[in-house]
């Protein structure tokens, strides 16, 4: 039986391991010793060769409630159309428009949004969204910013408040 396990993927180079901690530790060693020549031999994808695989290279994963679920997107509205602009996106939709983002969440029985505009309005005054046209719109390469922010944020918060004794709701 396995005791130590561990993924992980820099660029296009990916490295898997499971077994015996020691072991793992070791291969694990011997790839960081080559990773600037494994990286240089296979360097990361370009927006080009993303461009010729098509939708399907960023087909979204799982349901959109559980994506909101995960990113933490259910309650405030902003997050909320922004998580399904990136999930919509993701799924392969190019150019989005805030009557997109608002039939996605209802036909994935997802609570609507009071005014859908403004919260594009908002998304696009912090960076994440970009209009293309007057009724488009896209999620910039800044989402990634949203996600690592206000993920780490949120599970801080819940730690924090967790350990006081609060009750966490769903």
């Amino acid at each position: 039986m396995a005791d130590a396990k561990i993924d992980i993927k820099v660029g296009e180079v990916s490295f898997s391991g499971e077994g015996d901690g020691k072991w793992v530790s070791e291969q694990f060693d011997k790839m960081l010793k080559h990773l600037p020549d494994l990286v240089a031999v296979a360097p990361a994808q370009t927006e080009a060769d993303a461009s010729r695989k098509g939708p399907s290279a960023g087909k979204a994963r799982g349901t959109l409630s559980s994506f909101l679920t995960s990113t933490n997107s259910k309650i405030n509205q902003t997050r909320r159309f922004l998580a399904t602009a990136l999930w919509l996106q993701n799924g392969g939709k190019a150019h989005l428009s805030t009557t997109g983002v608002s039939t996605a969440l209802s036909d994935n029985h997802q609570n609507r949004l009071t005014n859908p505009s403004q919260c594009l309005a908002d998304n696009v005054k912090q960076g994440f969204c970009e209009k293309d046209g007057k009724k488009e719109f896209y999620v910039t390469d800044d989402r990634l910013r949203f996600a690592s922010r206000y993920l780490r944020n949120t599970a801080a918060s819940s730690r924090t408040f967790l350990s006081s004794g609060g009750v966490q709701r769903n």
